[in-house]
């Protein structure tokens, strides 16, 4: 049962209308509007009492019922039978409520109101009916209007979704005209407009262009049976109109941003900057038309920003969000610290489509402290604003720290607190300490003190160092940890090793002067004639080079990689500094010389010539990688750093007993380079580009101290080898291919692998040729000897009892040395450089010491047959 349809009419003369379904069609009731100019509206009209709304009839003319199709006929027949004995308020109500539905929209839920959807046809017939009877059946409020100045006059007083405009008649109004009209309106930007136009043959079908460039949607080609329109606008309600519908609500959320107090900005997958927000513009002092549409790079940020988008952009690039610090230029060139949160938003085909940094201030952390200080002056038990506490049993309770007293030194602790309590930057570790205390507090007594345990290891500084066993276990091995890892004994004697500074060595005249690359002598040039092989003999270039290898062996290796271009320095020039650098090392070392350098060197091109070291470096790292490798040990005295710190030596003191004698090779070799325009291989450098080459050289010299060999190798396998063995496992798809160089070329982890590299030049001895790998045993153990008398004569505590030669077992020394740093070091760099030769000289080597070891022999070979 049902009631009859109404009308309504206005002072604009728009007849509303509208009109229920019967209840076997299920459509909800709607409101139709009629527009008239001069023309009498069809049907029959009889007024109610009590109100301005009147009650119509279908038109019963002939010529509408011819012109309405058999299923028109049927939807009219069913709307005119029904019911009338319900009322017309509450029918309206009703269809209403039916008509509203929810939309999700990302993390929003929407609410959708009744589609109302404007008809504009000059006169009644059978396409127009059709549209009327398929917005009845499909629940949409209509409205008619006869003409352009009634539509547009009906489209802004009620903005409706959908709008039709009959464009077959032309003779009767402009329809493109009329299109351009509404759009010309800010309403209709979200609306979508359709075209009925005439079925044409196919050799007639007419370009959709026009329609296009007038702001039609889409076109509808005339079809008056009662589906095919309900078909249209079934399709139009779940296509174009819910789409835009999401779009509407797109203005609440630049709403938010326009209001938010954060500055936000909005950029591409590319980096182009495509919204800012007023905070942002009054952050930074930029005007959005300064900076939509331009590349991040574009803008004036601190010179620090460039390298940092490259570390924000490996872990954004993964879809993870990136939150810090850093600092940002504004436009008066002032730097301003913000804290920052950039979020990768996915969009089509699930890439990364645009990123979202949202920043403030830091001294808005001000406001917070004020606020946290303010709730806990007002009552003590609101404590928790402040971020939150540690409620484990022996924590520190703020409440205690704040609430004893009210002295000046109460207040500052109070402040103090809520400073830390407000403070937004957190380390990564220090967000797992606060995840495994607050797991603490609703955890059973065995769990919380294994997780004790476990913060207490956490809260060490060294996570990446294994611990070491009893002394019982392998003498050798704690003696090597105990003279290579640590720092000294911190046990000083009354005797002091000095070793002074500012000790240089001039070039001697006597000394043997490399010329150019073309001017070697015959004999040095044979030495180095395979130099790029891994089989090359640094010991028989030392011979023919009376012990002054480096210089040689350095003008090669760095004419081929090209470095005197790159640095765009004479060859004259890098000779001269080869010399300099080569006379500061000391030839009376056993083991640390210039031979060393030079077989280091030779590694270190060795290993840049690989496939994956070349497809992670740039050519400045390559250059850094030469140049670390040949001072790496300049001036080094033939004695540990242990020994150092525990004599008092100027240099321990000097660098505070912490990697005293790296810190000493790499501020020496600058010292030494700079001094004199002659050797100053860096004089013609840019001067940033000089600073990026100096931080990478002094990285590397630095990453050959031992004590941090651990964990240079547990996060080179950590952060290149598991990621790369988990996307070669899939197989070798384009996005793995991406994935690979992602993690080849990451700043941080070319950053890993030049450490890497230079760690496993330094020690590579092992992996030598037997005759090599024998001869530099020989050389490190008569070092560690002599060191090791030193020490007994001056009375200072011995690093490592074991290497005195009287007693010392080399073997076991190699042995321990191999087991304990070579092995997963030299596995790890093979896993990513591929290094089958070098992995079969050290299986080799190892099994000849094992051999020697398994005779009872303390010596380098075994006595003559």
């Amino acid at each position: 049962m049902g009631c009859a349809p109404s009308i309504h009419i206005s002072d604009s003369r728009v007849v509303y209308h509208s009109g229920k379904e019967s209840d076997d069609s299920n459509s909800p009731h709607q409101t139709n509007t009629l527009a008239q100019q001069g023309n009498s509206v069809p049907g029959l009209f009889i007024k109610s009492s009590h109100t301005s709304t009147y009650k119509v009839r279908a038109n019963s003319s002939r010529k509408g019922r011819r012109e309405n199709s058999p299923s028109m006929e049927a939807e009219i027949n069913s709307s005119t039978n029904s019911s009338t004995n319900s009322s017309t308020n509450s029918s309206t109500s009703t269809a209403v409520k039916a008509a509203v539905r929810e939309v999700q929209f990302g993390p929003m839920k929407l609410r959708q109101d009744q589609l109302q959807v404007l008809l504009v046809f000059a006169k009644e017939d059978s396409q127009s009916n059709g549209f009327c009877w398929a917005c009845e059946k499909a629940g949409f409020k209509c409205n008619i209007a006869r003409t352009p100045e009634t539509a547009l006059e009906s489209f802004l007083d009620k903005h409706h979704e959908i709008i039709i405009i009959d464009h077959r008649h032309s003779r009767y109004f402009d329809a493109e005209a009329l299109c351009r009209s509404i759009r010309a309106t800010k309403p209709s930007e979200n609306t979508v407009i359709v075209a009925v136009v005439r079925r044409q043959s196919d050799r007639d079908e007419a370009s959709i262009m026009p329609l296009i460039s007038a702001g039609f949607t889409r076109r509808y080609v005339e079809n008056s049976n009662i589906m095919a329109c309900y078909n249209e606008l079934i399709q139009l309600e779940f296509g174009e109109v819910l789409a835009q519908f999401k779009l509407r609500a797109c203005n609440s959320l630049f709403t938010t941003l326009e209001k938010s107090q954060e500055a936000i900005e909005i950029t591409s997958e590319d980096h182009i900057i495509q919204y800012v927000n007023p905070a942002f513009e009054s952050t930074m002092g930029y005007q959005k038309d300064e900076l939509i549409g331009k590349e991040l790079t574009e803008v004036p940020i601190n010179e620090k920003k460039s390298d940092f988008l490259d570390t924000i952009n490996c872990c954004i690039k993964t879809g993870k969000e990136w939150e810090g610090i850093y600092y940002a230029k504004n436009k008066n060139g002032d730097n301003i610290q913000q804290n920052v949160k950039i979020i990768p938003v996915f969009g089509h085909r699930g890439k990364i489509r645009h990123y979202v940094s949202i920043s403030r201030p830091c001294s808005d952390n001000n406001k917070a402290e004020k606020q946290c200080e303010r709730v806990q002056a007002e009552s003590q038990t609101d404590i928790q604003t402040c971020r939150h506490k540690d409620r484990r049993k022996g924590s520190l309770d703020v409440r205690s720290t704040t609430s004893r007293g009210s002295d000046g030194s109460s207040q500052r602790r109070h402040s103090s607190m809520a400073r830390i309590h407000s403070m937004t930057i957190e380390a990564p570790i220090t967000k797992v300490i606060n995840i495994i205390n607050a797991a603490q507090e609703n955890s059973p007594s065995p769990v919380a003190e294994a997780l004790d345990r476990v913060l207490e290891i956490l809260r060490t500084t060294e996570l990446y160092s294994p611990q070491l066993g009893t002394k019982d276990e392998d003498p050798h091995t704690n003696d090597l940890v105990g003279g290579l890892m640590t720092d000294g004994l911190r046990r000083l004697s009354g005797n002091e090793y000095i070793l002074s500074a500012k000790q240089v060595h001039p070039v001697s005249g006597h000394m043997i002067l490399a010329l150019s690359l073309s001017d070697i002598p015959p004999r040095i040039a044979q030495a180095m004639d395979n130099e790029e092989d891994w089989e090359f003999d640094i010991f028989e270039l030392e011979a023919a080079t009376h012990k002054r290898p480096l210089v040689y062996l350095g003008l090669k290796m760095f004419a081929r990689f090209g470095v005197c271009q790159f640095l765009n320095c004479s060859e004259a020039t890098l000779r001269s500094w080869l010399h300099v650098i080569e006379s500061n090392y000391h030839s009376s070392n056993a083991y640390h010389n210039s031979t060393h350098s030079a077989d280091v060197l030779h590694a270190t091109a060795y290993f840049l010539c690989k496939e994956r070291v070349k497809q992670s470096l740039d050519q400045i790292d390559e250059v850094a990688a030469l140049i670390a490798a040949t001072v790496h040990d300049v001036d080094h005295p033939g004695r540990t750093n242990s020994f150092l710190c525990n004599a008092g030596s100027e240099l321990a003191i000097l660098y505070n007993d912490t990697a005293v004698l790296e810190s000493h090779h790499a501020a020496l070799a600058f010292q030494l380079t700079t001094r004199d325009d002659k050797c100053n291989i860096f004089k013609n450098m840019e001067r940033n580009e000089y600073r990026t080459l100096r931080q990478a050289i002094i990285d590397m010299v630095l990453a050959t101290e031992m004590t941090k060999h651990f964990e240079h190798v547990n996060k080179f396998v950590n952060s290149i080898n598991k990621p790369l063995a988990a996307v070669e496992e899939n197989g070798g798809s384009i996005e793995e291919d991406e994935a690979v160089k992602n993690i080849l070329t990451s700043p941080e982890n070319r950053i890993l692998i030049k450490r890497m590299l230079i760690k496993c030049a330094d020690i590579s001895n092992p992996c030598r040729a037997l005759e090599q790998c024998i001869e530099w045993a020989g050389r490190i153990s008569e070092e560690y000897f002599a060191q090791t008398d030193e020490e007994k004569r001056k009375g200072l505590p011995v690093v490592m009892p074991v290497f005195d030669r009287n007693t010392c077992s080399i073997p076991k020394s190699q042995i321990s040395f191999v087991d304990y740093f070579i092995t997963d070091m030299f596995d790890a760099w093979d896993a990513f450089a591929d290094l089958p030769n070098l992995m079969q000289h050290l299986d080799n080597n190892f099994k000849y010491w094992k051999s020697l070891d398994e005779r009872q022999l303390k010596t380098l070979r075994p006595p003559p047959e």
